[in-house]
């Protein structure tokens, strides 16, 4: 309920665009077609003058192109780029024609300017109808010099957030929206449809849910197994690094800044160096079956399928993850259980709790309160954890010649495969999207079962 709730502004105004529209006066009014007049009247011709050459830039890049791309938007380009032979040269040129992804990316910039433009038009409304509305009440209004300085006061936080904001802008909103543009065109390899594409609103989506299919299917077969893993990975982790904490942090053991050195001493090699090693020596004639012929557990012209079984190779995978990943969750929860008040045990035990009454009363919930963000970025890494799989596996066993993705493939490594390899960027965007989607409801999932326990454990 408490996400319904109205949201209330902590710092009300009536300088505001419904306002300065309805009560403002007509200097305020032709600033929404003049962008600064208003400021102009009111004495802040400098801020005016900006506010207006920023219109006019707005407006002659509309005019140069912004219109331009908008227009191609819609269908993408419809010139067909031709090869004909030149006599003189005696090679084959080719004529310049539409490529459907740069007028993709061009007009999705236009768009996001666009955007960028009405919220900076507001802005200047609303800076409008304050120096008139300080102007009638006889107050004094701010020159630009004074403006300049209340960006070092009250108004610091426009001044740090304007440029990460701008730099979002450029690296994350727009790729993101290209990205998700691009779901909805066929821009594959199928078809030749690399430099002119069209849009296929919702049939991307279509193809990927039929499981008749040979693409549907595979996609079926591959999130299986990404929740799968995503979940083994992350609790298998968490179990065990919460065991070797527990066993190290014990009254009873000795050396224990020992025990954790010889834990962490793993996460000194970068993580890639040690899944290359273990790849090389779980081949079929790699040092673990070679020493398991010598010692005569398997036959001498016999291997063990590490990275050939289906079921081998994924289980394979799951315990080579542990070991490479339980000392950083080590770290985590040592730090939690020697923060833990001694006085909560000592009053458990004069109530009288046992061990396992103790752990899921008071261990157990307090380790959920406090490495519940770490669960969540845990998991989701996990759905997203290319290194483990790539350099390990690389999606192998690969069991039906027809899939594009192998049993051991996640949503992330089937999406570089997708792109890099068989260049399906449209199918490519929608996993990404579904990708994005599966990360936020296990997010959720997670934070709402930890918080449950939480609640249900006391703290």
């Amino acid at each position: 309920m408490g996400i319904l709730k109205k949201r209330v502004n902590e710092f009300p105004t009536p300088y505001t665009c419904m306002n300065a529209i309805r009560k403002g006066g007509i200097e305020t009014k032709l600033s929404m077609v003049l962008m600064g007049f208003g400021n102009v009247v009111h004495g802040q011709l400098i801020k005016g003058l900006l506010y207006l050459a920023l219109e006019v830039a707005y407006i002659v890049f509309m005019v140069m192109s912004g219109v331009h791309c908008l227009a191609m938007l819609p269908s993408l380009g419809s010139v067909e780029q031709q090869e004909y032979w030149d006599e003189a040269k005696q090679v084959y040129m080719y004529t310049k024609g539409d490529q459907s992804v740069l007028i993709l990316l061009y007009g999705v910039a236009t768009v996001l300017i666009t955007v960028l433009m009405v919220l900076m038009w507001r802005g200047t409304l609303r800076s409008a109808y304050k120096a008139e509305c300080l102007a009638k009440a006889g107050k004094h209004v701010n020159n630009f010099v004074e403006d300049l300085k209340t960006l070092l006061h009250e108004n610091l936080q426009k001044l740090l957030m304007t440029p990460p904001m701008v730099f979002i802008s450029l690296f994350t909103i727009l790729p993101l929206i290209f990205m998700i543009c691009m779901a909805f065109t066929n821009y594959s390899k199928i078809g030749d449809h690399l430099m002119l594409f069209d849009w296929v609103g919702l049939e991307n989506f279509a193809a990927l849910f039929d499981s008749s299919s040979i693409l549907g299917s595979t996609f079926w077969s591959v999130l299986g197994w990404t929740l799968i893993w995503a979940f083994f990975a992350t609790f298998s982790n968490y179990i065990f690094g919460m065991i070797v904490s527990l066993l190290i942090n014990r009254k009873g053991t000795r050396a224990k800044g020992f025990w954790r050195f010889c834990f962490v001493l793993s996460c000194a090699m970068p993580m890639f160096v040690s899944l290359l090693i273990m790849r090389t020596m779980l081949q079929p004639e790699g040092a673990v079956n070679v020493l398991l012929r010598n010692l005569g557990l398997i036959a001498s012209d016999a291997s063990l399928p590490f990275f050939t079984d289906p079921m081998w190779a994924r289980v394979t995978v799951i315990v080579i993850n542990i070991w490479v990943g339980v000392p950083y969750t080590l770290l985590q929860l040592t730090g939690v259980l020697q923060n833990i008040p001694e006085d909560l045990y000592e009053a458990a035990k004069v109530d009288g709790a046992n061990a396992v009454q103790i752990f899921f009363k008071i261990t157990l919930p307090y380790m959920l309160y406090v490495t519940t963000p770490y669960l969540i970025t845990t998991f989701t890494g996990n759905v997203n954890n290319f290194n483990v799989i790539y350099l390990l596996s690389g999606g192998d066993p690969v069991t039906d010649l027809g899939a594009t993705a192998g049993k051991t493939d996640l949503l992330v490594t089937w999406l570089y495969k997708l792109t890099i390899d068989k260049q399906y960027y449209n199918i490519g965007a929608v996993i990404g999207i579904l990708t994005f989607i599966i990360l936020a409801i296990g997010a959720l999932i997670t934070y709402h079962n930890s918080r449950s326990y939480k609640e249900e454990g006391g703290f």
